[in-house]
């Protein structure tokens, strides 16, 4: 079975998005589509700003961050991207993750877990798809949209809802269902 990687995008202290990368984690295990299932938080990878001396299109990687990034999309069959929107787009620190590699992305599906204050993050995941296709990935057209002015406690936490919980199984069977599609497709990198 296909392993999962969920990516924490916000690297912002004070952030929700670890909170919402954790529940659909959870949310990933109980499905069990995926034979395993691993976070990522950018706020913990600590990518510096691109760096490499070469174009991720070349590889040939000279920083060891580089080398550990490129082993973990490696790794991965598929992703889901917990994503906040800002400004009406995504984050800074999610594209900088996105083009440190290139061929490491290719044929591989990528799920959108979006949120948001007013749009649920959803002009964020728009915006960030032509930027998936460059990189060959295959995105969801489905995003899971987190509206947070009604889906935050007043502690800050998620309220879970059964509305939320089907939208990401469903957004987990169409990763699932991709993934096994394109498995024969995938050339190592």
């Amino acid at each position: 079975m296909p392993q999962l990687t969920v990516l924490v995008a916000s690297t912002r202290p004070g952030r929700v998005g670890r909170r919402i990368g954790d529940w659909f984690v959870a949310r990933a295990i109980a499905h069990g589509g995926f034979d395993r299932v691993s976070l990522v938080d950018l706020a913990e990878l600590a990518l510096p700003w691109y760096d490499e001396p070469l174009p991720a299109v070349e590889g040939g990687y000279l920083h060891p961050h580089t080398k550990r990034w490129s082993a973990i999309v490696t790794e991965s069959d598929a992703f889901a991207f917990v994503m906040p929107e800002y400004n009406r787009g995504f984050s800074a620190p999610l594209k900088n993750a996105i083009d440190y590699l290139y061929r490491e992305w290719h044929d591989k599906p990528v799920g959108l877990v979006s949120y948001g204050m007013m749009s649920g993050g959803l002009r964020a995941a728009e915006m960030i798809k032509p930027v998936l296709v460059a990189v060959k990935m295959l995105p969801i057209p489905e995003p899971v949209a987190i509206f947070l002015r009604q889906s935050l406690d007043a502690d800050g936490n998620l309220i879970a809802t059964s509305g939320l919980a089907a939208g990401a199984d469903e957004l987990l069977d169409e990763l699932r269902r991709v993934t096994e599609a394109m498995a024969s497709e995938r050339v190592p990198t």
